[in-house]
């Protein structure tokens, strides 16, 4: 499993992935060496999946948020993957997870409103393979919203 390095860097990775390789090595207790290859060794496990930006996205015009129960009429056949594939083709879609419970699938939209929303629901996630119903809860604030997973 991960050792103490591994998770260290991971936790400054996390928090700032823009340091430099010298920066990283200093916080954690290794030379730069190491640390670089620590870093390519967690990349090609997959424990580093990629490197991106957090954009905040009520300051890029996207200020409605909701999350969607979503139940699909059958299981059977390629419906699950077709729902899949069509899911992440939509850009509005942000996240799906595949749900025990009521719902078969939780979906995370973002849209400038709701307005917007409510045509990406009629033009889009109705529409998708296999939709039976969908549940939807508006975000009114958030509460917290982090990205960094806890590795202790």
């Amino acid at each position: 499993m991960l050792d103490k390095f591994a998770r260290q860097l991971l936790r400054e990775l996390q928090r700032d992935a823009r340091q430099t390789m010298q920066q990283l090595a200093e916080k954690v207790g290794l030379s730069t060496t190491p640390c670089w290859r620590r870093i390519k060794e967690l990349e090609e496990e997959g424990v580093i999946r990629r490197y991106t930006v957090l954009v905040d996205r009520e300051k890029v015009g996207l200020q409605n948020c909701v999350f969607a129960e979503v139940a699909l009429s059958r299981h059977a056949g390629d419906v699950t993957a077709e729902f899949e594939a069509a899911v992440a083709a939509t850009p509005e879609i942000v996240a799906c997870y595949a749900t025990t419970g009521k719902a078969d699938y939780l979906i995370k939209v973002v849209t400038s409103d709701i307005k917007a929303y409510d045509q990406v629901l009629q033009q889009r996630i109705f529409r998708l393979p296999g939709v039976a119903s969908v549940h939807t809860s508006v975000v009114l604030r958030e509460v917290k919203d982090e990205v960094i997973l806890p590795l202790g």
